[in-house]
């Protein structure tokens, strides 16, 4: 399978893997979060050795980018670890294990987030949804905003899982409807109740500038985690300027390197990266990655606790290195969610989407979520 990936991807693989959120007990966390954002700093661990044991050779993004644009030859297969989000838990939890085995890492950096007591949207309607579950409250329906009431029209009927229906609904709405959300949930909740979740924190400055001194990198993932397709492009200007401004700032540092946002893109999101001074973007596009590819669509293997869960409930060695080399895939039995989008141009209620845009592609996250 390795050979077989090699001659697809022109003749190294590049593998790019992502993670969210590294917890030092999941079983507990599993109760309180999003399952598809978690994974055990012992299950982490084990990857890393899987990966070296696979043939890997753990590399940087610029060293990968070198390697995709022909300007240095690999000998061996190249793989950068990836953390979206910037949550406190990568820092107390990989980081050690990252620094104890050499591992190079890349975080992308929500900037206006880091050193907030800030909790990401979809962590807060996991946490509103799942409370109003928890106490068996109904919906009043007549009240809520639209969006809100065919979200838990989706959950309270059972039709979809919690997370996955946060998929979809994120998937759809921008940033200003999920706010109105959960404002309609506070309401209903009502202020006794608590509306922020405990768990989600992010990392602060200092924690990112240690990190960042020890060698690892830093990219940008806007200013507030914005979904840019969902947004007109003034706004797309303004978070990618100005978050690779703040990281820079803090850091002392350039920052090249992007992530977008639930892994979508488009052309004019592609062109204002690259107005902005970027070099690379990565997607959640599950696919391999190819010398002389387009390194704004960087394609990436988003993984969690489960991918590693054999059927007998522990960890699978076996099961870890398919989903690696993505025998899956290859069997015709997962389908790669791809991020390309068309452009909102206008705000939300006046929709126009930029002309030759391609359909949007079904939803189908079977998998680890891409947020």
């Amino acid at each position: 399978m390795a050979a077989y990936r090699r001659h697809q991807s022109g003749g190294r693989r590049i593998l790019i893997v992502s993670y969210h959120r590294v917890v030092e007990d999941f079983f507990g966390e599993l109760q309180r979060s999003i399952p598809g954002l978690l994974i055990s700093q012992e299950t982490f661990r084990r990857h890393l050795e899987g990966l070296s044991a696979a043939g890997y050779k753990f590399a940087t993004m610029g060293e990968a980018l070198d390697v995709m644009s022909g300007a240095r030859t690999a000998h061996e297969d190249l793989c950068v670890v990836t953390f979206d989000d910037g949550y406190r838990d990568v820092y107390r939890y990989a980081y050690p294990v990252l620094k104890e085995m050499g591992v190079p890492a890349i975080t992308y950096l929500p900037a206006d987030l880091i050193g907030t007591n800030h909790r990401f949207n979809h962590d807060r309607l996991f946490h509103l949804v799942h409370s109003v579950q928890a106490r068996g409250y109904q919906p009043l329906f007549d009240v809520l905003p639209e969006p809100a009431a065919g979200l838990m029209v989706e959950v309270m009927s059972g039709r979809k899982r919690l997370s996955a229906a946060l998929d979809d609904f994120i998937g759809v709405h921008s940033t200003a409807t999920l706010m109105d959300t959960i404002r309609a949930l506070e309401e209903r909740l009502g202020p006794d109740a608590p509306l922020m979740p405990e768990q989600g924190d992010l990392m602060d400055w200092d924690e990112v500038r240690t990190m960042s001194r020890d060698g690892f990198e830093f990219g940008a993932h806007t200013l507030g985690h914005v979904v840019l397709t969902h947004e007109p492009l003034d706004v797309v200007e303004r978070e990618v300027r100005e978050s690779k401004a703040v990281i820079e700032r803090e850091l002392g540092k350039p920052v090249r390197d992007f992530a977008y946002c639930n892994g979508w893109y488009s052309d004019d999101v592609i062109d204002v990266l690259m107005r902005n001074g970027f070099r690379s973007a990565v997607t959640t596009e599950d696919m391999n990655n190819r010398i002389g590819g387009n390194p704004f669509t960087l394609k990436r293997k988003v993984l969690w606790e489960n991918f590693s869960v054999g059927v007998t409930g522990g960890y699978s060695s076996s099961l870890t290195v398919c989903q690696l080399d993505d025998c899956f895939g290859t069997l015709g039995m997962r389908e790669p969610v791809l991020g390309r989008r068309p452009q909102r141009l206008k705000k939300e209620g006046q929709e126009v989407l930029a002309s030759g845009a391609n359909t949007p592609n079904p939803i189908i996250m079977t998998e680890g979520a891409a947020w």
